[in-house]
């Protein structure tokens, strides 16, 4: 029998807990939350909170071939699909990161496919911890993660990153993540203190302006010192701080840690105007095959190096090692026995940063991350530009909208819904904005504004930036704005 963890027990009654009464939630959830984390997340979480916060490169150099070699030999000898890479153990050992370009890369339709093939045959199904990927992906997928491990790694991670921001474990965190509040209706309580996190959790499907003297009350009730939140969410309440101070409030935010989605500079620079205090952007996923994020003093991202290999990839499938080029992130997850994901293709994209060691601690660091394929619009000649690059088009308008999400059917033609207080737009607001996504796509865009009362979230909470309806697959091989 491999690791066990009282959390990984617990899990399958997280949905059971969230939606009990609060005083339930009070009770069962104080008690809990005294235990220690190496109680609740075994043997494993300290082990793995001491390696994350090493220092040393030759000690994590090193650390990192080990962990590469132990995953590829695992998958050879156990996973079906990659018994037949014609690799020795004797070659794998000897040059692990050879080793590595023998195995094909992996999308979320080959493991679709066929799921069974993928799984170790060396853990036994009670081993597995049955996971799904979140439902704002187009092509949501049923994985497994290794009990006693894979959750226990993920939360020493999180509380490292999370010691960069001055973090403690005894501060309450305000959640605007998505989460829904039971029983969050209009003329009823839109908000729930969850004890074990200290998590003050607004339901983010409760974001107007008349909703927020609620929020505020039950701000100044709880008196969290931290936000760990989807920037869409954090948006609208940060605009109702700039439009109504509230000093008591935001000047006890000491860190800001954005999540999950793709942030606007004009966001990010409201953030800093209200809060003024350190804002970091995380990057992770269901798989953990990576984590990475940025820090206080610095906007680039950096990949944790013994979380997972991390590469980037061009549209052919080849290595990105040229500051300032744009690829796929690309990972190889350490630590999950049960379904090993390599070369697992993300979907995601990253621009290598143009620094002077963009292989700092041998993982990469990277200028920014730019979000799915999905989150790229296309220009009437096929050039691809980011949905972020958009965002920038014009912060003295867009800043001042509650939500603004974008839509494409035909290259060259955008549709800008956006919500707002206001019952319709100047013509010459309107004529800024359509200059200003022309300016930023060279002239490869014309955008049509659509003023609505509310822009939908996805189930997860999350608020898509873009709906994309062309094949972006047609036009990846074309060049990328950056």
């Amino acid at each position: 029998m491999r690791n066990r963890s009282l959390e990984d027990w617990l899990h399958p009654l997280v949905g059971r807990y969230v939606q009990s009464p609060q005083w339930v939630k009070s009770v069962a959830g104080a008690a809990y939350s005294l235990l220690p984390r190496s109680a609740r997340f075994g043997k494993t979480y300290p082990r793995f909170l001491e390696a994350f916060e090493w220092k040393d490169f030759e000690q994590i150099h090193s650390k990192r071939l080990q962990l590469l070699a132990n995953t590829l030999i695992h998958c050879v000898k156990t996973v079906p699909v990659f018994s037949n890479t014609g690799l020795s153990i004797e070659q794998i050992e000897n040059d692990p990161i050879y080793a590595l370009g023998a195995f094909p890369l992996t999308s979320k339709s080959d493991i679709k496919r066929q799921p069974a093939s993928y799984l170790s045959t060396a853990i036994n199904s009670n081993q597995r911890l049955p996971m799904a990927t979140g439902g704002s992906t187009a092509e949501p997928m049923q994985f497994f993660l290794e009990r006693g491990v894979s959750r226990s790694k993920e939360w020493a991670a999180f509380d490292v990153m999370n010691q960069h921001l001055g973090h403690v474990g005894t501060e309450i965190v305000l959640a605007l993540r998505g989460r829904t509040v039971p029983g969050a209706v209009e003329g009823k309580q839109l908000w729930m203190y969850e004890p074990i996190k200290r998590h003050l959790i607004l339901s983010s499907d409760h974001l107007e302006m008349r909703f927020m003297p609620q929020y505020i009350r039950a701000i100044e009730q709880h008196c969290p010192t931290r936000i760990h939140a989807f920037a869409s969410a954090l948006f609208p309440l940060a605009r109702w701080f700039q439009l109504h101070p509230a000093p008591h409030i935001t000047r006890a935010i000491r860190g800001i840690v954005l999540t999950s989605e793709s942030v606007f500079d004009f966001q990010m620079d409201l953030f800093r105007e209200v809060f003024d205090c350190p804002v970091i952007r995380h990057y992770g996923h269901s798989e953990r095959v990576a984590m990475a994020h940025t820090l206080p003093n610095d906007d680039k991202y950096h990949f944790l190096p013994l979380y997972g290999w991390v590469e980037l990839v061009d549209d052919d499938g080849q290595t990105i090692n040229e500051p300032g080029k744009i690829g796929e992130i690309v990972g190889t997850g350490f630590d999950n026995c049960a379904m090993p994901f390599v070369r697992y293709r993300t979907g995601d994209l990253a621009v290598l940063a143009d620094c002077e060691q963009p292989f700092a601690l041998g993982a990469p660091i990277v200028s920014r991350i730019e979000g799915r394929k999905q989150e790229f619009v296309v220009c009437h000649d096929h050039r691809l530009v980011t949905i972020t690059t958009l965002g920038a088009a014009h912060f003295e308008d867009f800043a001042r909208f509650e939500q603004i999400q974008f839509e494409q059917h035909r290259p060259g033609n955008l549709i800008l819904r956006v919500q707002t207080q206001e019952t319709e737009l100047s013509k010459t607001q309107r004529d800024k904005i359509q200059r200003a996504v022309s300016e930023k796509t060279q002239g490869g865009c014309e955008v049509e504004i659509e003023i609505v009362p509310r822009i939908e979230r996805t189930v997860a909470g999350k608020l898509r930036l873009l709906i994309q309806h062309l094949p972006l697959d047609s036009y990846f091989g074309a060049s990328l704005e950056r």
